[in-house]
């Protein structure tokens, strides 16, 4: 009997244990658990669209950043060409100033990447009112007297082609002239070879004395300077390199207002020009084929609808002077890319297209292969926290029910000790007697 009650109450005493404190951490050791897994899965399914978000925020304010960096390189530029229409017009003065604007960048030479400086202008002359090039400094030196051509015939310029004299000799005071992007297109091969493509802007304004038009002068900046900005540039990270590996698919370039690639990774990409100084044939659906066999890869994005519809109509965006995000593909991959304008404006760029735009482009497919990897590690370490929480809880609930154990034992033996087995109630019967 008394065996019966004692386990009773060790029942009794362990069912109230187990009701007020080891189910409610049960429960709360499977909510714990569970909302750890669902927040994994939250987070791992919301990783890619965040990170993708980030990265398109990010570009799109580097595109920007890099554009208006160009443009205040060329702005600049446009300065110093009315500013050389107050200098004393000899050789010397335009030797000192050639050598005097340098700027340095970086080049490889014999196996060793360094920075050196060169100077920003190529060549630096003054063209009297006839066209006749009176002046010129050309790599640091003097041209000879009978080396100095009529420029007035674009046939007699360095590239065969260019009207620079004709364009800057109608302008008003204070107003300049800014060249596309000239030089001899560099085909695939040759590219392959090593070689580089080698181009020139000129920045021409009028020169006006007390008789009125006197001439033009003309400073020559040299391609290399403005390359730089784009071909350094990897988008998915923030350190410059020598020069990005176009083969990643990440990379920058710059196009110009005609939508001409005039700066690029691949050489072979920017519009040239042809040994006669003609436009080289760009690419388009037509010739397409037949030029790539050739090696003859020229871009002008407005006739690239043939690879991407989305192509034209991401320049013709471009050419509105707004920055913008855009997917497109091209050899195969697709790519996110950001574009901004470059916001240099002179009497033949007018806004809002300007001078034209850079773009950053991104791997779509390379990209989605880091978010993926980036919720696999989110996933993992999910699991990781509920598997370990569980373990901390299942632990915690055995050592509970221990000492559930070992109190119940001491309260029964409290309770044995207080109340022994051996007493009974009793009960006075005197009533019953006196009756």
């Amino acid at each position: 009997m008394a065996e019966t009650k004692q386990k009773k109450q060790f029942f009794t005493v362990g069912g109230v244990f187990f009701l007020l404190i080891v189910i409610p951490l049960a429960l709360m050791a499977f909510l714990i658990a569970n909302g750890m897994f669902k927040l994994g899965s939250t987070i791992k399914e919301r990783a890619v669209n965040v990170i993708d978000q980030k990265s398109q925020d990010e570009i799109k304010l580097r595109a920007i950043n890099t554009a208006d960096e160009v443009a205040s390189f060329l702005n600049e530029r446009k300065k110093d060409v009315l500013m050389a229409t107050i200098l004393s017009a000899n050789e010397a003065v335009y030797k000192q100033f050639v050598s005097e604007n340098k700027k340095n960048i970086w080049t490889k030479e014999e196996g060793k990447i360094k920075q050196i400086s060169i100077p920003l202008y190529t060549e630096m002359a003054f063209i009297n009112k006839k066209g006749k090039e009176v002046i010129k400094i050309a790599n640091g030196k003097t041209v000879a007297a009978e080396d100095l051509t009529d420029v007035s015939n674009p046939a007699n310029t360095s590239y065969k082609s260019e009207d620079y004299f004709k364009k800057a000799k109608d302008l008003n005071q204070g107003e300049v002239y800014v060249s596309p992007v000239t030089g001899w297109y560099l085909n695939r091969l040759e590219f392959e070879k090593g070689k580089e493509f080698s181009g020139i802007i000129r920045f021409a304004t009028p020169v006006f004395g007390k008789d009125g038009f006197s001439g033009v002068i003309v400073l020559t900046l040299d391609h290399r300077h403005l390359a730089k900005f784009t071909n350094q540039v990897v988008p998915t990270q923030q350190n410059q390199v020598l020069k990005a590996d176009p083969s990643t698919g990440n990379y920058a370039f710059m196009v110009d207002y005609r939508g001409y690639i005039i700066a690029h990774p691949n050489d072979y990409h920017i519009v040239g020009l042809n040994s006669d100084g003609t436009t080289v044939t760009t690419l388009n659906a037509q010739n397409a084929t037949e030029l790539t066999q050739k090696g003859i890869e020229a871009l002008d994005l407005f006739q690239l609808g043939f690879m991407d519809p989305n192509l034209p109509k991401l320049a013709k965006e471009a050419a509105t002077g707004q920055p913008g995000l855009s997917l497109y593909k091209f050899a195969g991959r697709t790519k996110l890319v950001a574009y901004a304008p470059i916001k240099l404006y002179a009497s033949n760029l007018p806004a809002p297209t300007g001078f034209g735009w850079i773009m950053l482009g991104i791997d779509v497919g390379k990209y989605n292969e880091a978010a993926l990897e980036a919720s696999k590690a989110i996933d993992k370490e999910a699991k990781g926290w509920t598997a370990t929480i569980i373990f901390i809880l299942i632990a915690a609930m055995i050592l509970l029910l221990l000492i559930m154990a070992l109190l119940v034992r001491g309260i029964n033996r409290s309770l044995n000790a207080e109340i022994p087995d051996d007493s009974h109630p009793t009960f006075d019967d005197d009533d019953d007697d006196d009756k």
